[in-house]
């Protein structure tokens, strides 16, 4: 472990600003927003936003240190950019609008308009074309380690989702696309490293660009049950994707000729796909499942600046809309469920009822889920109360406007890469890579001279680490019923020495072995408070540091212990050579 500073001194609890809670936080709902305030790291301050006190604060800089190392591996140079930005860049790229609710907006005393900032692709942007403008320039990286807001709607789990937070943001400038899938390579290889060293099991699944643009992008998630984000993989095919990003397999369209007429029937009481199926059971000459009704979901979206319009989509009824695919789908446009009064106003609306004709009558916009092909039959809403058609066949007796992803994504679906099938699990995002492309620099019309004498538009991408939800997500995978579990790579220090003996002799032996560890390089924690040894003792737990160091009972005898936090097991040392065994126990 590196150390944290070359003039370090030894940090003794009877001094450092640390009070330790006994009881789980109120607002706490996952383990590590429960360890991290009950182990004194963080305090709340309001929703989402924290406190860092000093033992967090440590940790999150062993991050921020293991991010700047790899980050400045791959030939990356470090900037800051202010976090309080104007509003004209946003304006420019639209996303002062794109970004809706999620922005931090401010006035100043003049009353032009500011944002804090959430991501920073125009301003690194610019910034690139206020410095340069000649291929020989170029290709050039840059990043920051800053921290960022975005105002969450129902901020949770303490740091995993806050409304500021620190962010390690970098972008990659080349001349060719050959270049950028070089930089996005090379960011791709650093985060596989940072995440290593971090000690954080993690995946990597294709994912959406959403308000960033551009095309190629990937998620790293951290695998974790308390994850927001769901993401499915082919255990045959090695195929992983964030739920927002998986394509359906489209079946083969199916030849119409000789298919039944569509055939209006009389369905009282059938609003709900499970009374149709049990009617249609009842009333048709075959067995009928809910795959084979076609069910009709309304929407009202609206595009950026834009007026409210409606939308239908159709998905097969055994499926429910996934919201996160279906926003995924729809942005930058937003959308709403309708509401009484939208129906009211549009009467050939008819809740439970809803078919494919009067939508298209109505000019109501209309995607279906991408296993509504040309040929497949279905059962679906007639537009009149009581009433389902029987036999709709798509591309005979209705066309869609288009497909859309919005049904949920299932285990034993069929894997798109056409191997296996896919199962689902739960991540939490902690590094996303973007290749943007020239969205940004088309924006900016950032043009540099190129090797022929005529101007080239560099190509750009977008690469980000969530280095303070890093604390959370390592606190979140590594800790036991006891507290936290730090691995060396970040812990707040390398020996927490607990003085367990209130002997004289034996304090004055723990004061010389946490110097002699000091001189050796090594972080120390003393615990030197007069407090009872189980106290400490629990203290030791919950702080997590990954040696801990007992100075007690048999320090009459000559002997000390050495407790590994992580797998439990503990060794006594004779004194005399303490200070090598603990070394080699910290440095591996």
């Amino acid at each position: 472990m590196r150390r944290l500073s070359s003039t370090l001194v030894i940090t003794r609890l009877s001094h450092l600003f640390l009070r330790t809670l006994r009881d789980d936080p109120a607002d706490a709902e996952v383990p590590s927003h429960k360890l991290l305030v009950r182990a004194g790291y963080v305090r709340r301050i309001a929703p989402g936003v924290y406190s860092w006190l000093p033992l967090g604060l440590r940790v999150l800089r062993q991050v921020e240190r293991v991010v700047r190392e790899e980050m400045d591996g791959i030939g990356a140079q470090e900037i800051a950019l202010p976090a309080l930005l104007p509003r004209e860049p946003y304006e420019t790229t639209n996303r002062w609008t794109e970004y809706g609710d999620g922005l931090f907006r401010l006035k100043d005393r003049k009353g032009a308009d500011y944002l804090l900032g959430p991501t920073h692709e125009e301003l690194f942007t610019l910034t690139v074309k206020g410095e340069y403008n000649s291929y020989k320039d170029f290709p050039v990286t840059l990043y920051q380690i800053q921290t960022k807001y975005r105002d969450e709607e129902r901020p949770r789990a303490g740091i995993l989702r806050g409304r500021e937070f620190v962010m390690k943001d970098s972008y990659s400038y080349d001349l060719t696309d050959e270049g950028l899938s070089q930089s996005y390579q090379a960011h791709r290889d650093a985060y596989e490293r940072i995440f290593t060293r971090l000690g954080v099991k993690y995946v990597i699944v294709s994912a959406t660009s959403g308000a960033m643009g551009g095309s190629a992008s990937e998620e790293f998630l951290a695998e974790s049950e308390i994850g927001e984000d769901t993401y499915v993989r082919s255990i045959e095919s090695g195929y992983a994707a964030n739920v927002e990003a998986v394509k359906t397999i489209a079946p083969a369209p199916i030849p119409v000729d000789g298919l039944p007429e569509a055939t209006v029937y009389d369905t009282p009481d059938t609003p709900t796909i499970a009374t149709l199926v049990d009617w249609a059971n009842g009333a048709l000459d075959r067995t009928v499942s809910a795959a084979d009704t076609l069910k009709n979901v309304l929407v009202k979206v609206r595009q950026p600046g834009g007026e409210w319009e409606l939308l239908a989509i159709g998905i097969p009824g055994d499926r429910e809309v996934d919201s996160k695919r279906l926003g995924a789908s729809l942005e930058p446009a937003e959308y709403e469920l309708l509401s009484d009064a939208d129906f009211a106003a549009n009467p050939f609306l008819v809740k439970g009822y809803i078919g494919p004709k009067a939508l298209l009558e109505n000019g109501v916009r209309y995607l279906v889920d991408p296993r509504v092909v040309d040929g497949t039959s279905w059962i679906t809403g007639a537009d009149a109360p009581g009433k389902h058609v029987v036999g709709l066949v798509a591309g005979r007796d209705f066309t869609p406007d288009g497909t859309i992803e919005a049904a949920e994504v299932r285990d034993g679906d069929a894997s798109p890469d056409g191997v296996g099938t896919l199962t689902s699990a739960r991540g939490i995002e902690i590094g996303h890579v973007f290749q943007l492309g020239r969205k940004y620099t088309d924006a900016f019309e950032v043009d540099v001279l190129g090797e022929n004498g005529k101007p080239v538009r560099p190509t750009m991408g977008s690469y980000g680490v969530g280095v303070s939800r890093l604390v959370a997500v390592i606190a979140e995978q590594h800790h036991d019923d006891k507290g936290l579990r730090w691995p060396a790579e970040v812990a707040p220090a390398d020996v927490h020495l607990v003085i367990a003996n209130k002997d004289d002799a034996a304090r004055e032996g723990a004061e010389g072995l946490a110097t002699a560890l000091d001189a050796a390089g090594l972080n120390i924690i003393l615990d030197d408070r007069k407090a009872s040894p189980g106290v400490k003792f629990k203290d030791s737990e919950l702080l997590g540091v990954p040696t801990v160091v007992v100075v007690g009972r048999g320090w009459a005898e000559g002997n000390i212990e050495i407790r590994d936090r992580f797998t439990g097991e503990s060794r006594e040392v004779a004194v005399d050579g303490a200070v090598a065994e603990i070394v080699s126990a910290v440095r591996g």
